[in-house]
């Protein structure tokens, strides 16, 4: 079941390791109504496709033998109210810097646009909750975002697929990371909607067409 996700969920946990401490971070590959998810616990480059727990949106685990992320409520319900194919979270020092502060990200380098045009911060509440889940899912649609802050936690991101996730969570922690620099030194330049809507659209066309 879900064969070609589960591969993708083992094959790409590793990358998880530098953008997270320990196993505090999961990956999760969507097909129709179901998704691949990292199990619980388990080191990144221990685990092995066939034992990726499988779980319906629903939250209703339906294949594998390890229990699946603690945070599998979260991804069950982004995973309900958008039309992601993947989904990455992370404790990444330069984001959860800012989600401590209660601090969206704005619009300040031009790579954050593959989140929306700011990365808002979802409420706090505890981890691997419903409660948590619904805030995140919330602070997404208000903002119009494909990312979010999680308060006094760290950061989701959502994408097509496990590399487009993987590749946003790294640009938005870069952007965190540079927005706070720029803080130390000055006041950050946002840029307009406009541009931010421009280069959305660009990224759309943005690299080599395959044969």
């Amino acid at each position: 079941m879900l064969g070609a996700e589960r591969r993708a969920v083992a094959t790409r946990a590793p990358d998880l390791a530098g953008l997270t401490p320990g196993r505090t971070g999961n990956l999760s590959v969507r097909r129709d109504d179901r998704f691949a998810v990292t199990p619980t616990g388990v080191a990144y480059d221990r685990i092995d496709a066939a034992d990726v727990p499988v779980v319906s949106v629903e939250g209703e685990q339906v294949a594998g033998d390890t229990a699946p992320s603690s945070e599998t409520p979260m991804h069950s319900a982004v995973y309900r109210e958008f039309d992601a194919g993947a989904i990455v979270h992370t404790h990444s020092p330069w984001a959860s810097t800012l989600a401590i502060l209660h601090e969206p990200i704005p619009p300040v380098h031009y790579m954050l646009a593959l989140a929306g045009t700011t990365v808002p911060v979802a409420d706090y509440a505890t981890y691997g909750t419903a409660e948590l889940a619904a805030n995140a899912v919330e602070a997404m649609e208000e903002a119009d975002a494909e990312a979010c802050l999680l308060a006094n936690h760290g950061l989701l991101v959502t994408g097509e697929d496990a590399d487009s996730a993987l590749e946003t969570a790294v640009n938005v922690e870069y952007t965190a990371r540079i927005y706070c620099q720029a803080k130390a030194f000055g006041d950050p330049v946002e840029l307009s909607r406009e541009e931010m809507a421009a280069v959305a659209e660009k990224f759309e066309g943005y690299g080599q067409d395959e044969e």
